[in-house]
């Protein structure tokens, strides 16, 4: 039976079109999936199904749910509707929740507003949700606070304050885009759980074919506001009659042409490296406990290689990340880069400028202020004679796919994509023998991440650079490195070839990483089964 019906949906917004005729049907009890790139309307789909579009928009279209026009409703029908009748779950659980309240509260107030409960029995009702999306009583109280718990853990908040009241239609956007493999199989079972277990339906977006395949039972593809693609979700994978689908399976399925140069010179040598952080007293008089995030970890990078660190947050990638960059000091152990050790706070500039790195969010580690040409210009301290300025911009812009004269704009001027080319650019201007790259391609579209990795390659063979790749995508780590390290708990449990590892994995937490990994059938490609063993994004 059909729980919500959307008839020609069409809006813009101060006069540029954003949706185009979009029509699709959910039914009772099923997961609809709906997929593409940023850009392609996905989000504002939702938005309008909800009413929650910024002025100056105008809709047009209709969307049955229960007899009713979600449309035409008042703003006080819709807001009777939210988290009653329709729950939604966003990309980024810390924005999506309030840092000065408790959980417990956070998730109380869902049933207190709508008249559910009075504030005891929704604290209650609060416990019993919290413990049904995983988040038991005994190790997560009510008055703990978001920022006291992990990613996947705000994630679960976000999802128990969604379905307090039990909505029929559960709208997702992009909810495991930045969690590690683990944790995104550990929420995806559960929303899946959710829908079997209380007969909601859920509208899952994403630019994740992988995570579709798993889990939809319908999919729909977007193409500039457009839907060009629906069917049954094996239908739709084996079939991809729309271009437009082909070229995202291709995207997805896409690894750079490389030729490995590795050298026996070693640029980056990690010898027995132990960082450690106290940790509050227990007792006013006794020993200040200490977190050892990594212990004793070994690692290389030669000339012209590229490595994979993976493992799940928390693992102790990003604090080793920082002692390798020399952001933070060490407890024990020693790293050097070309020979030279690395010994923060005061690293010389000379060492500083033969490694450089590039983070996952381009927008958040650039000051909107400036200009691309200072921005890309920031490391030029670190060289000795900085006169050629100008000169090392331009030829570092167009080393990337972008024109010289982009360094006359501003960052918000530029796709997600475009900053990330950005980035590297800033990372090459010193010209570095090392670039550490920190989840640099995980927050971008399947298309954009191929266009990026196939960037990564080229400067590789042109500058003979050393990567560290640094990732909880398995599926770009097997594409873009030579030799792969897995990190759990502050240590390397495994290492060894890229395709050797992910081949035949020796240690349980490998096989656990590969195993939580979403998965395209190899039965559903296109021209039959013929299983490349990677797993597909």
């Amino acid at each position: 039976m059909t729980l919500l019906a959307a008839e020609g949906l069409t809006l813009d917004i101060h006069g540029t079109p954003i949706l185009r005729d979009v029509s699709f049907d959910i039914q009772e009890g099923e997961v609809f999936g709906l997929v593409g790139e940023s850009g392609s309307g996905k989000s504002l789909t939702a938005l309008a199904l909800m009413q929650l579009l910024p002025h100056g928009s105008r809709l047009s279209g209709r969307a049955m749910m229960g007899g009713r026009d979600l449309l035409g409703l008042t703003e006080a029908d819709m807001c009777a509707l939210r988290g009653n009748d329709i729950g939604m779950i966003f990309q980024e659980p810390m924005t999506a929740l309030n840092p000065v309240q408790t959980i417990g509260d956070q998730v109380a107030e869902t049933l207190v507003i709508h008249g559910a409960a009075n504030r005891r029995e929704a604290l209650d009702m609060a416990r019993a949700r919290l413990d049904r999306v995983g988040l038991t009583g005994d190790r997560f109280a009510l008055s703990r606070y978001p920022h006291e718990l992990s990613g996947g853990q705000r994630q679960r908040v976000c999802i128990a304050m969604a379905v307090a009241l039990r909505p029929r239609l559960l709208i997702a956007d992009e909810p495991t885009t930045a969690l590690d493999v683990t944790t995104q199989a550990q929420i995806l079972d559960l929303l899946v759980g959710l829908v079997r277990e209380e007969d909601m339906a859920l509208m899952l977006i994403t630019h994740d074919l992988a995570v579709v395949s798993d889990v939809a039972d319908h999919v729909a593809v977007m193409q500039s506001g457009e839907i060009v693609e629906a069917a049954v979700t094996e239908t739709l994978f084996r079939e991809r009659r729309h271009a437009y689908t082909r070229k995202l399976f291709a995207a997805s399925e896409h690894a750079p042409d490389r030729t490995p140069m590795a050298t026996k010179a070693p640029v980056l040598v990690v010898r027995d490296v132990v960082r450690e952080y106290p940790m509050p007293r227990k007792t006013l008089f006794g020993p200040t406990p200490r977190l050892r995030a990594v212990d004793g970890v070994n690692l290389t990078v030669h000339a012209g290689e590229s490595v994979g660190l993976v493992g799940e947050s928390g693992c102790g990638k990003s604090t080793l990340t920082r002692a390798i960059l020399g952001l933070e000091p060490m407890q024990g152990g020693s790293i050097t880069v070309g020979g030279d050790a690395v010994l923060a706070p005061h690293v010389p500039p000379e060492i500083r400028r033969r490694m450089q790195v590039v983070f996952q969010d381009p927008y958040g580690s650039f000051n909107p202020r400036h200009k691309v040409s200072r921005l890309v210009a920031e490391p030029f301290h670190l060289l000795p004679d900085n006169g050629d300025r100008n000169e090392r911009i331009d030829q570092a812009l167009e080393s990337v796919g972008l024109s010289p004269d982009d360094k006359h704009k501003y960052i918000h001027e530029f796709s997600g994509g475009q900053r990330q080319r950005i980035a590297i650019a800033r990372a090459l201007i010193t010209r570095p023998k090392l670039i550490v790259l920190d989840e640099a391609v995980s927050a971008l579209d399947v298309s954009i991440r191929a266009q990026i990795l196939d960037l990564l390659a080229d400067l590789q063979a042109r500058f003979s650079l050393s990567y560290l790749f640094i990732s909880h995508d398995l599926s770009v780590v097997r594409a873009i490195t030579d030799r792969v390290l897995v990190m759990q708990s502050g240590r390397i449990v495994e290492e060894g070839p890229t395709e050797e590892v992910f081949a035949t994995p020796g240690h349980d937490y490998t096989k656990q990483l590969i195993a939580a990994t979403p998965r395209i059938p190899a039965e559903w490609h296109e021209g039959g089964p013929h299983d490349t063993g990677q797993a597909l994004v």
